[in-house]
């Protein structure tokens, strides 16, 4: 016999079966912008890279800088090759960092106060193209922000800026010795008439912390 209170039924069901698939009650997943685990990466290259890593460990948000180098056509390169100039890499400092807690553009902005972006292949007595002045973008929003912020940056400056802004390929690390440089030679002879008053001026103007900000509690 047929059973007309299935056809009664057959309605309420399928409303539930639409709200199982709909998982309605389930919660929201966590997006990239609401997660402040989340890190990108920045290179640059403003001169000597133990210079670059000192400034912007100092910065929070940042998780970890590390020196070494990019832009060349030599694979693995040695320091000593590098600083022969005939690699074509540029000492860089790579930087991983929280984007919900520093921006790419604080980044930057801390980038020109760094070093002198108007002298080509030199910042200071250190003179080759490994001590190029440049910003090696990882993705299309960063170069469209790095070129907005070296046409801003100009105005602080008397010369033209030369600051290369070209897309990242690879980067080389460089060795054990020369990571986390200044912290561990704070008494050496460039960490003392380099390195420390460039550090103690960006300090001045708040633009720094005055200890690595790495370190667990940071």
């Amino acid at each position: 016999m047929f059973d007309v209170s299935n056809l009664k039924m057959k309605p309420a069901l399928c409303i539930l079966a639409v709200f199982a698939t709909l998982n309605l009650s389930a919660p929201a997943q966590p997006t990239n912008a609401m997660n402040t685990n989340t890190t990108e990466s920045a290179t640059f290259g403003g001169g000597c890279f133990w210079c670059m890593e000192a400034v912007f460990e100092r910065l929070p948000g940042v998780k970890s800088v590390t020196s070494g180098f990019a832009g060349g056509h030599t694979a693995n390169p040695t320091y000593e090759q590098v600083c022969a100039g005939d690699t074509g890499h540029a000492e860089v400092a790579q930087i991983e960092f929280h984007p919900a807690k520093i921006s790419y553009e604080k980044l930057l902005d801390v980038f020109w106060q760094a070093h002198d972006p108007t002298t080509p292949n030199r910042q200071g007595a250190d003179e080759g193209t490994q001590y190029r002045s440049v910003i090696f973008y990882h993705s299309e929003v960063q170069k469209l922000a790095a070129e907005k912020s070296k046409a801003a940056a100009q105005k602080q400056f008397q010369h033209p800026i030369v600051t290369e802004i070209v897309p990242f390929t690879r980067f080389c690390k460089a060795g054990s010795h020369h990571q986390e440089y200044y912290d561990k030679h704070t008494n050496e002879d460039y960490c003392r008439v380099i390195i420390a008053p460039k550090l103690e001026k960006l300090e001045e103007k708040k633009v720094i912390e005055k200890e690595p900000q790495l370190r667990p509690g940071h």
